[in-house]
């Protein structure tokens, strides 16, 4: 089993850490988000930080670029890309040797594994999903056991994985990566940037809103995401008919939401605000008196997740490992049965129906993010640690 590295109180000085940061991340999304927070915290802690990687666009237009090519033509370039990648890194470590380098898991991508080698560089691989998998089944692949190939290869390759969660780290070490090089370290929050203090702006809202609880959701919104089963709700349950939705984030599933809102005849308590800057988010979370997780992705960190937590709202999510890793049913959040409507409805209306539990919850949510220490800050720490531990004994 992988071990879960704890949050001590140690923190060890990053002054003369020099972090070599390689990722393929174009997306400005919940991606990006993780590594600017990671980066931000590194540095903060006094570790040098310099970037290898792609120039970001929004997550809608990579999507749409991908359309371009055939699959396996797409994807053997994501592979052979591996090799100006490597040239990039050369260049990068002649110009200054590194401590180590951290990087960001992708499928195809080898050229951190070679760099670490032909250098004698320690690696360590951040893991967020299993992305052969993932792509298999949402977008398909044409070259699946060669994406597997160059997946696995760099998890039993880096001297550290760090998986976000421990179902992932279970995962990974089926593949052949040896269990003592398996940290599980989860998402973080900037509770700089999320704080419960903070007043609620009423002027957020639509004028159309109910006088109900508001349901709030933060993200990329896709179609499996389990909005819709919310909207159904909101127009069937006697409960829930001043409850409102609102909905942070865009994607490929708003448009059926927003159809499925003005068939139901629910559309003035549906809103979609859109994307909204980093710096502005936390506002619109403290509008939530439910904050949603109506899905997860089973082997996911939801950053989602800890904003919420950190914010005091009250959190509904399905009752799934990953999640238990985090949160406790009936302490610090309500679950619910997932693919179970009936688990979800009752759940949404204990939480709708009685505001003291909500204000429970949410407290209870927002001091375990402190007690435990669920910030980008304490991973920049696990990170320097693990980058000082390699300085101190002989290269590979």
């Amino acid at each position: 089993m992988p071990s879960r590295l704890g949050g001590g109180k140690d923190r060890p000085a990053g002054a003369g850490i020099d972090i070599l940061y390689h990722h393929r991340t174009r997306s400005s999304d919940g991606q990006s988000v993780h590594i600017d927070e990671l980066v931000k915290a590194l540095e903060r802690e006094g570790a040098c930080v310099r970037m290898v990687g792609p120039r970001r666009v929004d997550a809608m237009s990579e999507s749409r670029g991908k359309q371009i090519l055939p699959k396996p033509v797409y994807e053997l370039l994501e592979l052979a890309y591996s090799a100006i990648e490597l040239v990039k890194l050369v260049n990068a470590i002649w110009k200054k040797r590194p401590d180590a380098i951290y990087e960001r898991a992708n499928v195809y991508t080898l050229s951190g594994v070679w760099a670490s080698r032909l250098f004698s560089l320690p690696l360590i691989l951040e893991v967020n999903a299993p992305l052969a998998e993932e792509r298999a089944k949402f977008g398909g692949l044409a070259l699946p056991r060669i994406a597997r190939w160059s997946e696995e290869l760099a998890w039993r390759a880096a001297d550290h994985v760090l998986p976000v969660t421990r179902v992932l780290g279970d995962l990974i070490e089926k593949t052949g990566a040896s269990s003592s090089r398996i940290l599980v370290t989860c998402n973080g929050i900037d509770l700089d940037k999320f704080s419960a203090t903070q007043s609620p702006d009423p002027s957020l809202l639509p004028s159309s809103f109910g006088t109900g609880p508001v349901l709030g959701f933060v993200g990329y919104v896709r179609a499996w995401h389990g909005l819709p089963q919310i909207v159904q709700l909101m127009a069937r349950d006697p409960l829930l008919s001043q409850a409102n939705l609102l909905i942070v984030g865009d994607g490929p599933g708003v448009p059926e939401i927003l159809r499925q809102a003005d068939e139901l005849g629910v559309a003035g308590r549906v809103n979609v605000a859109g994307i909204v800057g980093r710096d502005a988010l936390a506002p619109y979370i403290s509008l939530f008196d439910i904050a949603l997780q109506p899905e997860v992705t089973p082997y996911a960190s939801p950053l989602k997740l800890f904003e919420y937590m950190a914010l005091g709202r009250a959190i509904l999510a399905p009752n799934a490992a990953n999640i238990r890793e985090i949160l406790t049913d009936g302490q610090d959040a309500l679950l619910f049965e997932a693919n179970d409507p009936a688990s979800l409805a009752t759940t949404i209306r204990t939480l709708a129906a009685d505001p003291g539990l909500r204000s429970r919850l949410g407290s209870a949510a927002r001091r375990k993010i402190i007690e435990d220490d669920i910030t980008w800050a304490r991973n920049a720490r696990r990170v320097i640690s693990l980058v000082g531990g390699a300085k101190r004994v002989s290269p590979r």
